[in-house]
């Protein structure tokens, strides 16, 4: 129930503060390693949810830099779709960010899965809306 595109940040959960069913919490300023951080919870929210199992399982907490309010990590809780009840602890960190056709594009990003990197990506350019074709797309 959380974001497909954690790999991103331009495409996450935080574009989506005009969508009534996202719920945005300010939980406060402090520290993410070295640096000063705002904390941001979002989750999905529906009258039909008593329980708050939406919420919990959409929960993601934002870091972003206090000065330039780029994400510097992305926190959730994954599931085994045979348990619900299971958390696994992800966490997804971004750094070197570079403008790129206007865009701020993290050039550094790590996952981590229940404390232990799984994933360390340096990147080394990055193109945006490079003029592909509709064609080269099909709708189902």
């Amino acid at each position: 129930m959380t974001d497909a595109v954690w790999f991103f940040p331009a495409l996450s959960s935080l574009t989506q503060t005009a969508n009534p069913s996202f719920v945005f919490k300010y939980l406060g300023q402090g520290q993410y390693g070295l640096l000063k951080a705002e904390h941001i919870r979002v989750f999905h929210s529906v009258s039909q949810d008593p329980s708050g199992l939406l919420q919990r399982l959409s929960a993601m907490d934002f870091y972003l830099d206090a000065a330039s309010l780029l994400p510097l990590s992305v926190a959730f809780k994954r599931h085994p779709e045979n348990d619900l009840n299971v958390d696994i602890a992800t966490e997804v960190r971004f750094a070197s960010y570079q403008l790129v056709s206007g865009v701020q594009v993290p050039f550094y990003f790590q996952q981590i899965l229940n404390g232990s990197v799984v994933l360390d990506v340096k990147v080394r350019n990055a193109s945006l809306n490079t003029g592909l074709l509709d064609s080269l797309f099909t709708l189902q």
